[in-house]
């Protein structure tokens, strides 16, 4: 079985790996566009992220200066690829419908995000973007619905702008995305994967079993009361709370601050 974790140099999604942090590059000339068979490879990559124990965070950019990912490859829909194709185990872009994916992602935008590939950086728990990145939603032109940001949007920004970018897929530059809250930072374009990287080792080097809880937390909870998340949590109910607070790892924290020494995380 070959390894989802190691790449060719012309494959259209690239792998590299600096200790415990993964770099997936789309790098599909001339747009890096999405088809089904590249939006399976990713799954297959994530997928092996997630089941990796040494692996603790992860980076998602795009090939050369321009785009990022302009979302689905309209030629391949037009060679008879629907929307219902197969697009692997973690649904377009390998990322959006990866379940109990509790590692730290992030996406470094590095040009167009459009379509599809501003869903993919949706996809990702922290978002860094080039000055001159760009992001809209331009389905409604094609008369296609963005179902993974007509979900994901209006829960991240006010409803109102959400839907205007929804209806109208006017283009949105990476200030105005930092300005919402899409973006956590905008960089230089030199120096946004350097940010990146930088991050992911930070991340790399937290805590996992804290990480795993604070996404599963959030995945649950999200549509629950406040009182129901306080209660789920409190009793224990979610599998990486009670791992975390059942493990060694939380004995080794408390010891690191008395002792004035940083902690060393082993996940478990």
């Amino acid at each position: 079985m070959t390894d989802p974790l190691k790449s060719e140099p012309q494959d259209a999604v690239k792998v590299a790996l600096d200790g415990n942090v993964l770099e997936v590059t789309l790098d599909r000339p001339k747009a890096n566009a999405i088809d089904a068979a590249t939006s399976r490879r990713m799954g297959e990559v994530f997928q092996a992220f997630r089941d990796t124990p040494a692996l603790r965070a992860a980076v998602i950019t795009g090939g050369g200066d321009k785009f990022f990912c302009p979302g689905w490859d309209l030629k391949a829909a037009a060679r008879g690829e629907g929307a219902d194709a197969d697009f692997g185990v973690g649904g377009f872009g390998g990322l959006q419908e990866l379940p109990d994916l509790n590692k730290p992602v992030i996406a470094a935008v590095n040009g167009i995000a459009f379509g599809g590939g501003f869903e993919l950086a949706l996809s990702a728990d922290i978002i860094l973007a080039a000055e001159h990145a760009t992001f809209a939603l331009p389905e409604i032109k094609a008369g296609i619905l963005a179902d993974a940001a007509t979900i994901k949007l209006p829960r991240r920004i006010p409803y109102h702008v959400a839907m205007e970018l929804l209806f109208t897929g006017r283009r949105m530059d990476a200030h105005e995305a930092h300005r919402w809250g899409i973006v956590a930072q905008v960089t230089p374009a030199d120096e946004l994967l350097s940010r990146a990287r930088k991050m992911a080792r930070l991340l790399a080097d937290g805590p996992p079993l804290v990480f795993a809880a604070i996404k599963e937390v959030l995945r649950e909870t999200a549509q629950m009361p406040v009182q129901k998340a306080f209660d789920l949590c409190n009793a224990k109910a979610l599998p990486t709370v009670k791992t975390l607070y059942e493990s060694e790892d939380l004995r080794e924290g408390a010891r690191a601050f008395a002792e004035k020494r940083d902690p060393v995380w082993r996940g478990k």
